[in-house]
């Protein structure tokens, strides 16, 4: 099983917080454990939440707590970490805040490290978070779930075919509040899942949602899943754990669902 994207981001960038997660993930099963942490973590990416920022001030608050670390401390762990032999395979990457305007900058900054994986993700909508608890005051309660739902996937298209990324974070983490659109999402799940098969990009089953917000899915909706296994496209599990307690939450759960999926479409085929 994978636990294709956890968090380091409540503790410090220490091998001994480091194996809390590998330890986790070796106790639950877990044979590949891909440790990250978001890009708001760090100094260096600082000028690339301008927008969040200018866009509110409670924003801007919750921005000023997050960044804390250089990449440098990431890269020194990271390469201590790639000296031990540790009980199960681990790979690092980092989880990348996407916006259109910040691909130049990107392009750049990413270069600079080999990381085994990168995973591109949207939580913001044109500068608004859209996951945060002063969200819906800031976002749901002033745009329509229609407008917003497309932005969104408008976005995550920009994502899967920026060629940045050999990941695509928590795909539909856009329903955390269950609120839905008015309209069809099955065209939209069925023209992201042709996009990620044509560019190799793997798409998150993340249980996040369900586990953080109660939302009724595991990870993604059997129609996402449907999509994706129709056009072949790359699938991995996640937890999203922020917290080693959290590693492999629902990993098993979701793997089967996947399994359940793709019999049902095998034998109808």
């Amino acid at each position: 099983m994978i636990d294709g994207h956890v968090h380091l981001e409540n503790g410090d960038l220490s091998v001994e917080y480091a194996m809390q997660f590998v330890e986790a993930a070796a106790a639950k099963g877990i044979d590949t454990l891909q440790i990250l942490d978001h890009t708001h973590r760090f100094i260096e990416f600082s000028p690339m939440y301008d927008g969040v920022r200018n866009a509110s001030p409670l924003q801007a608050q919750w921005l000023s707590k997050k960044i804390k670390d250089h990449l440098s401390d990431y890269h020194r762990l990271i390469d201590e970490m790639k000296q031990i032999k540790l009980p199960v395979r681990v790979l690092f990457g980092l989880e990348v805040c996407y916006t259109p305007e910040a691909e130049p900058f990107l392009k750049e900054i990413l270069s600079q490290f080999p990381y085994d994986f990168l995973v591109g993700s949207i939580h913001s909508i044109d500068g608004i978070l859209y996951d945060m608890p002063f969200s819906r005051e800031l976002l749901w309660d002033v745009q329509e779930a229609d407008a917003i739902y497309q932005r969104y996937y408008t976005l995550l298209e920009q994502v899967i075919t920026s060629g940045l990324f050999t990941q695509v974070a928590h795909p539909d983490t856009i329903k955390l509040f269950n609120i839905y659109p008015s309209y069809d999402l099955h065209p939209t799940f069925e023209r992201l899942a042709k996009l990620a098969a044509a560019h190799h990009v793997k798409m998150e089953n993340n249980t996040g949602c369900h586990y953080r917000y109660h939302t009724e899915d595991i990870g993604l909706s059997d129609a996402f899943i449907t999509a994706l296994v129709k056009e072949d496209a790359s699938i991995i599990t996640a937890s999203d754990a922020h917290y080693p307690d959290h590693v492999g939450n629902y990993i098993r759960e979701a793997t089967q669902r996947i399994e359940e999926i793709r019999d049902q479409i095998s034998s109808h085929s």
